[in-house]
């Protein structure tokens, strides 16, 4: 996919982030959409059908984390990347976004040339994405990577986009040990700057949905699935 035809939706109540992030995108030669809240984010979405968005958090109206909530039932944006936008560091508000959906974050006050790797990272991710592994059924586990659902004993489980990748993932090769360097680079991208932690929160909420027995930690390694 060219650039040209990668469209960026920027949802921000902030005039001059707008400005600067949209300028900065566009001399890259990315399409470049603007709305200045989860409202108009929203609709936006829905009519433009981009394929990464930029949601700022805190926002009047309707915040980033109900927008990206919203934007995740809508069928047609079901491959879209949502990356958060948020002057926050806080677990409280990175754990809120990866629950609402969305595939990642970037924390304000960013630097241009940091963003804009950033977004190049995040939009490699759909080179991967089109290249489809078919239903993976392990035990009672059916994950079905171009519907992106997952159901247990035939019943349908909901995981957010990073859940479903890092399952996914562990699951492709059962009783292979992933080390976390290498589930950092192919679920999170390597140019993606996160901590170790995100990885053990990620795997905690697995086991909380699907059973602690599928996922084993292995000290100063990493984790593997087990049927």
């Amino acid at each position: 996919m060219n650039k040209k035809d990668i469209k960026i939706l920027l949802v921000d109540d902030e005039p001059d982030i707008l400005e600067i992030v949209s300028y900065n995108l566009s001399q890259e030669g990315y399409q470049v959409i603007t709305a200045k809240n989860g409202v108009k984010g929203v609709e936006k979405a829905k009519a433009e059908k981009p394929q990464l968005i930029v949601l700022d958090v805190m926002m009047p109206e309707m915040d980033g984390i109900e927008a990206c909530e919203q934007i995740r039932k809508i069928p047609e944006l079901k491959n879209t990347i949502i990356t958060f936008l948020t002057a926050r560091g806080e677990d409280y508000s990175q754990v809120a976004g990866f629950d609402a959906g969305a595939d990642d974050y970037i924390t304000k006050p960013i630097k241009p040339k940091v963003l804009v790797s950033k977004v190049k990272a995040l939009l490699r991710r759909l080179k991967t994405e089109e290249e489809s592994i078919p239903i993976i059924k392990i035990g009672d586990i059916e994950i079905n990577r171009e519907e992106y659902k997952i159901s247990v004993k035939g019943k349908e489980v909901v995981l957010p986009r990073k859940e479903f990748e890092l399952l996914s993932l562990l699951a492709s090769k059962p009783g292979k040990v992933f080390k976390r360097e290498d589930i950092l680079d192919k679920v999170w991208g390597n140019e993606v700057i996160v901590g170790g932690r995100t990885i053990d929160v990620h795997i905690r909420k697995l086991r909380e949905k699907l059973g602690d027995k599928s996922f084993k930690t292995v000290k100063g390694v990493g984790y593997k699935f087990v049927e």
